[in-house]
């Protein structure tokens, strides 16, 4: 339940977590309002502070841009 325009709304909602660089941030933005059906989706960008090192090379190795490898 949220309150929209000023009435309460109730919907059936998921929540979604993207995993990606810094660098990135900006496409997935983008990206997201073109496709979501809401006026106003949430988007939180939540920094990672600490991590295992072998996991932080894997979300940036899989989040680098195809097109910069060719």
């Amino acid at each position: 339940m949220y309150r929209w325009e000023g009435a309460l709304r109730r919907d059936i909602e998921r929540q979604v977590v993207i995993k990606t660089v810094e660098s990135r941030v900006g496409s997935v933005r983008a990206r997201l309002a073109e496709l979501h059906s809401y006026q106003l989706p949430e988007f939180l960008v939540i920094p990672v502070i600490d991590g295992t090192e072998k996991y932080l090379a894997w979300i940036g190795a899989e989040s680098a841009d195809p097109q910069a490898a060719s």
